[in-house]
């Protein structure tokens, strides 16, 4: 995506890549396949917009957090396919961790013990793949989250490419020392993990290399911004302050809240995170919501049920009924996360009747959306102590009306949606542009963000409690399944 001065966007262009599944809890992309991706949609982006890459002040990258790749230095390629933050496969090694290990862990990461950060991701690459193993002997493996594979391939790859992350994804790694913003060797001894195959850490806006006049942008361009999405998207919705929150709605949901520049450990199932780091400003740091499944649960519906033949179709069949008849649909494919963190759980339907219809499975999934983002709002309360009046959202789900509508029935607050709704990519621009004076300051982009529609609750408080406990009790039925 490419945005002006005014923070419009002049151009854009997406592409799917594939889910790759190969055994149940197992969710893989083909790194290969994003590289040869993203150099198609930076083409048709700049296509759309007619300009050159001569033309552009900076990039910005943003990313899928957790999600890990490994790859040879002197061949450029991939090792394996990466493993996704959805991967439940390190389980059983994590769950085998003594009381005390966990407890340092979480301590020094602010992260749950949970296969979803990286950390596990790369201990089992290093010990089940024999080329990670062969290219780690010899000292040519590297390690990263999407953000370190893409910056490398832009800045040249085998042929000069820089081997860097940024703070907010290596805080997702369960590597990364909160309080130092480094590595920490007790963390990497645990997870046997070697130093030399990890990117440098590095802050959110700096300039960390230029682009490789070879490849898709033809010219030199400053890479100057890195955030991982969620927190981009804390950038892109201007939530500067200290008490300011977004959720984000895409394949998972993310609730962030900005703790300015205090680590407060959550009591409730909550993450604690480095929100962002602009060049030689002090760090500021977030507690964050996570769930797993949300937009996914909808594709599911769509490719492996055939319920929908396209995503936009749910709203008009979910609003067919006028409820879900007391249909609940969990979609713990992956487990639970905030804040349960129950890698046990798997998916449940329960409340079915004979009555039951694909229009009830569909408002029971866009109901389940709502209804785990209340359980991280709640937690999210309860941590901060501030009670919740508005919620700024983003990401493709709040295109759907008919959710957001239910979305602010079932927190019993307002919703409101800005006029740019992938404030992800425009995070991710914010900060590359504050890196090279593209804009002045903060102050000069805050006026940019704009409202395009708020939803007020039309529920009672009878009526949000009573499908709440119902959910709980639906969430009870997903527990202790997966041994």
């Amino acid at each position: 995506m490419i945005f002006d001065h005014a923070g419009k966007i002049v151009g854009q262009h997406q592409l799917e890549h594939r889910q790759i599944m190969p055994q149940a809890g197992w969710v893989e992309h083909d790194a290969a396949e994003i590289w040869a991706r993203t150099q198609e949609v930076i083409t048709g982006a700049l296509k759309q917009a007619g300009i050159i890459g001569s033309q552009l002040a900076a990039i910005g990258i943003t990313n899928q957090r957790e999600t890990t790749v490994a790859w040879d230095s002197k061949t450029g390629n991939p090792l394996t396919n990466a493993i996704v933050w959805q991967d439940t496969r390190t389980t059983a090694y994590l769950d085998a961790f003594s009381a005390e290990i966990k407890g340092e862990i979480v301590h020094k990461t602010g992260l749950a013990i949970a296969p979803y950060f990286s950390a596990s991701k790369i201990n089992w690459l290093m010990n089940n793949v024999p080329a990670v193993q062969q290219a780690v002997t010899k000292q040519t493996a590297r390690f990263g989250t999407i953000d370190s594979w893409l910056l490398w391939n832009l800045s040249g790859g085998a042929h000069g490419g820089v081997h860097l992350t940024d703070v907010t994804n290596a805080s997702r790694t369960m590597l990364m020392n909160l309080e130092t913003l480094d590595w920490d060797q007790s963390l990497l001894d645990q997870f046997d993990i070697p130093i030399s195959a990890l990117p440098q850490i590095r802050s959110s806006g700096e300039i960390y290399a230029t682009t490789d006049p070879n490849g898709p942008f033809g010219t030199a361009v400053p890479i100057a911004g890195i955030l991982g999405d969620q927190q981009a998207a804390m950038v892109g919705q201007l939530c500067f302050a200290r008490g300011d929150s977004k959720t984000t709605y895409g394949t998972g949901n993310f609730a962030l809240l900005n703790t300015g520049d205090e680590i407060v450990r959550s009591k409730n199932g909550l993450l604690t995170t480095v929100c962002f780091k602009f060049g030689d400003e002090p760090v500021q740091y977030a507690l964050e919501g996570s769930v797993a499944v949300t937009g996914s649960a909808i594709q599911w519906l769509r490719d492996q049920l055939g319920i929908i033949s396209s995503a936009s179709e749910i709203e008009n069949l979910a609003a067919s009924v006028p409820d879900t008849d007391g249909v609940y649909f969990v979609p713990a494919f992956s487990g639970l996360f905030a804040p349960h963190w129950r890698s046990d759980a798997r998916g449940v339907i329960v409340g079915l009747t004979r009555a039951a219809t694909k229009a009830h499975l569909a408002r029971a999934a866009l109901e389940a959306i709502c209804y785990q983002t209340r359980e991280i709002m709640d937690a999210m309360s309860a941590d901060s102590g501030v009670k919740l009046t508005q919620m700024r959202v983003d990401g493709g789900i709040t295109n759907n009306a008919l959710c957001m509508q239910m979305q602010a029935d079932v927190l019993g607050i307002e919703i409101s949606r800005p006029v740019i709704v992938e404030t992800t990519a425009l995070g991710a621009a914010y900060a590359a542009g504050l890196t090279v004076g593209f804009w002045k300051n903060r102050k000069e982009i805050s006026g940019q963000w704009k409202e395009f529609h708020r939803w007020h609750p039309v529920s009672t408080a009878a009526e949000r409690e009573k499908g709440f406990a119902n959910w709980r009790k639906a969430i009870e039925r997903t527990l202790n399944w997966a041994q």
